[in-house]
């Protein structure tokens, strides 16, 4: 058998009779456009041919023909890319899932909760009010612990150690002698006199300029000790304060006076005394 009949006979039997059938054709059109139309035919018809299909190509070696097969190319299949899933915070618009978050308001938003340990508000001071002063000539007769007033001069002077104890002690000048020691002037008869008040409020005020000189003296005497006490300079005026003896037995306090002795008693006398005495 020639070599032609054995490769159409090869053919034939390998069920590729397609690939001869169009290689006839396209010698047979003898035009370029012919051919060209043919080839894309045969491309179209190579990709729908199966895999396992082979077309053999004819090989000559040591004097014998054989035929060794040659796999046609199958196009690649399509790929997919499957991404990753992504990690991290969730993409924007993406609703979240799960119950909401609990616990402190996140920053800037404001809350209204006051903590539970945050200070309360301080309370505002109670108003000062009129508080009782004792005097005597024997500071052991006043009750412990009271505020009181007494002599720091004269036959009845205290000393340091009989005044231990109270909460607050007021010395009282009998004779004008000890202006810059004592806080009050004794301003009656057998005392200090009204004149000499003046004189010893502009000591008192001179030595201790950020105090007051307290006067203390009867109804009676306190119109001449108020005349000799506004020949003095304005702001030492302005420090005086008077202390006046009106024993009506009921606690009270004279106008425009800063304490009233309003009780004589045998071992002691009691005072209204106004905030800031």
């Amino acid at each position: 058998m020639s070599r032609t009949a054995r490769l159409t006979d090869a053919l034939r039997g390998r069920g590729a009779l397609l690939f001869v059938g169009t290689a006839a054709a396209l010698v047979g059109a003898g035009g370029a456009a012919a051919a060209s139309a043919s080839a894309a035919t045969v491309s179209a018809a190579a990709t729908r041919i199966p895999a396992v299909q082979q077309a053999p190509v004819l090989t000559g070696k040591g004097g014998h023909d054989s035929i060794v097969t040659t796999a046609a190319v199958r196009p690649a299949p399509a790929t997919h890319t499957t991404a990753a899933p992504t990690t991290g915070a969730p993409t924007t618009g993406a609703p979240t899932t799960g119950a909401p978050t609990t616990g402190a308001p996140t920053t800037g938003a404001t809350s209204h909760t006051q903590p539970h340990n945050a200070a309360a508000p301080a309370k505002p001071a109670a108003p000062a009010k009129p508080y009782e002063m004792y005097d005597s000539v024997t500071p052991s007769a006043i009750p412990a612990g009271a505020p009181m007033a007494t002599y720091a001069d004269g036959p009845y002077a205290a000393s340091p150690s009989q005044v231990t104890g109270h909460s607050s002690v007021t010395w009282i000048d009998t004779n004008g002698s000890d202006p810059q020691g004592a806080s009050v002037l004794d301003v009656e008869p057998g005392d200090a006199t009204p004149q000499m008040a003046a004189t010893w409020a502009a000591q008192h005020l001179d030595d201790h300029p950020h105090s007051q000189a307290v006067i203390y003296t009867m109804l009676s005497e306190w119109p001449a000790t108020q005349q000799a006490i506004s020949g003095l300079p304005a702001w030492q005026q302005h420090n005086v304060r008077y202390w006046i003896a009106d024993p009506t037995g009921v606690p009270h306090l004279v106008p425009g006076s800063s304490a009233t002795q309003w009780y004589w008693g045998t071992n002691y006398d009691i005072s209204t005394v106004a905030p800031g005495f």
